[in-house]
């Protein structure tokens, strides 16, 4: 069920304190700190450009990784804090916490689309928006979905699916509380531009009329 958690290659800091990681920085590093899971803290150094890649790519705090360190086992950990320099906004110091595999974290997770075939909307010409191709879900550290699935089979000009709609594996649930759609069947642009026109005339003949 797990699905492909992304590596965090970091190396091991020796030396701690603000000189230590000063010279962190000069060497292309950033410094940072791994802590939690009932062991000792490990000061770390993870490559900038690495750091600065994974950080723009988004939701850097929300992804959980596989932290890889000489020496030390695997362990999966999450992101709790990203330091920042004040001037330029580059990242200066970096928190993760470790996870055990109880732990309850909010992840996005990807959503894929079965049933296309079998939509008579879609067959009528409808067209289908993925409202978010990504939902925000609380999972368990140890058994992450790679995906939850929306089934348009059945589904017509104007329908919608919404969270409440997908079957989530045990133990999963929305961190919005609220029902929210996550996709839609819309008609084609071209009969409700049709639809958006003849509208005026009516209010117009109407207003004849009377």
């Amino acid at each position: 069920m797990a699905g492909e958690i992304p590596d965090l290659v970091a190396l091991e800091r020796t030396g701690t304190g603000k000189g230590a990681a000063r010279q962190a920085r000069r060497d292309g590093m950033v410094p940072g700190i791994v802590f939690g899971g009932d062991k000792d803290p490990l000061a770390i150094n993870i490559p900038f450009n690495e750091l600065l890649k994974k950080l723009k790519a988004g939701r850097f705090k929300s992804t959980l990784f596989n932290m890889q360190v000489e020496g030390h086992d695997d362990v999966r950990v999450i992101c709790r804090d990203v330091q920042r320099d004040v001037v330029k906004d580059l990242p200066v110091h970096v928190d993760f916490m470790r996870l055990r595999r109880t732990t309850k974290i909010n992840l996005f997770i990807a959503v894929e689309v079965t049933g296309e075939e079998n939509c008579p909307g879609l067959r009528k010409g409808g067209v289908m928006t993925l409202v978010r191709p990504e939902v925000e879900l609380m999972v368990t550290a140890g058994d992450i979905p790679d995906h939850v699935t929306i089934d348009l089979s059945g589904l017509q000009i104007g329908d919608t699916i919404t969270i409440s709609d997908v079957t989530l594996p045990e133990g999963v649930k929305p961190t919005i509380d609220r029902d929210f759609v996550i996709a839609n069947i819309s008609a084609p642009s071209g009969l409700r531009s049709s639809s958006d026109d003849e509208e005026p005339e009516a209010e117009v003949e109407e207003a004849a009329e009377e």
